[in-house]
């Protein structure tokens, strides 16, 4: 046995025989302070006092002098560790490399400052490099180390996107087993927060890779990753076009429409998309649209989905009198109204904004800022009066025949007769001109 062992050795036991003294100590001035106590009542106690807190202060010292030298050896311990994966995965096998990777997880999962220190020693391009092999042992190695160097750093992350990580994912989403396929998704979703610098969409495989795992049989928390990441990539208005070209608004049109935990995530991020002109253009394209997203209006159970299905609605239906008319023939003021009398505050807000819209689409008068602009209808426009007059017939049956099926059903619904008293109240007392709408 070396000296040095020796001495490491003889620290704790050293450490312990002064705990142990010095517990001893004070157990002796407390006992004698007490007699002094009993003997002389009024005498100070200033001194006794003094010791003890010397006392105390000394075996904090002690505590903290055994914590630095064991959390010391602890440092060493992964210094040398660190060296030896390092060397591993540089210059080892590819099963050398796979077990340096595993300790390469470990070691920055237990120490953030390491992180650092591996990005400096080449790890995390080594790392990448191992993400492309075939061998599914070896590639999941990597990319749990990945995770783990890419969590909370902003530098690493860009290493692994400059390093190339994004064309390394694999084409074949179903060739992919579940365990990779959410793997690879946590990665991404820590790369995705890069957004507000710059992501290569065009010449990377990250859209069609997150596509397809949306498309495929993934486990809900798979997809749940996946459409985080887009939802972080959907926020800068750049991406838009790689976005929709890659076919995510009609994947993401798909899953809203599922009452699951996707619904909220995938409509959240089409509220991104739909405010630029190829978000926007590729909605109004889909055959899933409005009915999808009038059909969330109906979710009382999901307030949230029905404020964002609501607000792309809008969108939707702001300057544009086709997406109007379908909306209207897919029943959207029935609906609305139901949401205006029973929703959140912000849905009730947004559905009596698209009802106030209905009411005055024939009217021509809303001012730039508060929704869908008409032209107005002259004399001497291609649209006759006759036919005008019908459409204003038409939109004032529709909405007074939606006002009473809605409040017929309301009424249906309501528990208590004060509910029931106060909604007959209302319908006799207001007429269908003065509803906010």
């Amino acid at each position: 046995m070396s000296h040095s062992q020796t001495q490491n050795m003889s620290i704790p036991s050293s450490s312990y025989m002064r705990l142990q003294f010095f517990s001893r100590i004070r157990q002796f001035i407390q006992s004698k302070s007490a007699r002094r106590r009993q003997n002389e009542p009024n005498h100070n106690h200033e001194k006794s006092r003094t010791l003890k807190n010397i006392n105390c202060q000394e075996e904090k010292q002690v505590i903290i002098e055994e914590k630095n030298h064991e959390q010391s050896d602890i440092e060493e311990d992964d210094c040398v560790l660190l060296q030896k994966s390092v060397k591993r995965l540089h210059f080892g096998s590819w099963e050398e490399k796979e077990m340096a990777a595993k300790e390469i997880e470990k070691l920055a999962k237990e120490d953030v400052k390491i992180k650092k220190l591996m990005a400096e020693l080449g790890v995390i391009q080594m790392l990448v490099s191992m993400v492309s092999t075939e061998v599914i042992g070896r590639r999941r190695a990597a990319i749990k180390a990945l995770i783990q160097l890419a969590n909370g750093t902003y530098t690493n992350k860009a290493i692994m996107v400059e390093a190339g990580i994004l064309t390394k994912l694999p084409k074949n989403v179903d060739a992919v087993d579940e365990s990779t396929r959410h793997e690879f998704g946590e990665l991404l979703l820590s790369l995705s927060s890069l957004a507000n610098t710059h992501i290569p969409l065009s010449s990377s495989e990250i859209l069609p890779f997150l596509v397809g795992i949306l498309e495929s049989g993934s486990s809900v928390e798979t997809k749940e990753l996946c459409i985080g990441a887009l939802y972080n990539l959907s926020a800068v208005l750049d991406n838009a076009r790689p976005m929709v070209s890659n076919g995510v608004v009609h994947t993401l049109l798909k899953l809203c429409s599922m009452k699951e935990r996707l619904s909220e995530k995938s409509l959240a991020t089409l509220g991104n998309l739909v405010v630029t002109s190829t978000g926007k253009k590729a909605m109004e394209d889909s055959p899933l649209v409005p009915e999808s997203l009038i059909e969330i209006l109906t979710w009382e159970e999901k307030p949230k989905c029905q404020e964002l299905s609501a607000y792309i609605l809008m969108i939707l239906a702001h300057q544009s009198s086709e997406q109007r008319d379908k909306m209207a023939k897919s029943g959207i003021v029935h609906v609305s109204l139901q949401l205006a009398l029973l929703g959140s505050p912000l849905a009730q807000r947004r559905a009596s904004k698209l009802l106030q819209w209905f009411k005055d689409e024939r009217q021509a008068k809303m001012g730039p800022h508060s929704g869908p602009q008409t032209r107005r209808v002259s004399i001497g426009s291609p649209v006759s009066p006759r036919e005008a007059q019908e459409g204003k017939k038409m939109m004032k049956n529709l909405v007074q025949q939606s006002l009473h099926k809605n409040l017929e059903m309301i009424t249906r619904r309501a528990n208590a007769a004060a509910d029931s008293s106060k909604l007959k109240s209302l319908v006799i007392s207001t007429s269908c001109k003065s509803l906010p709408y």
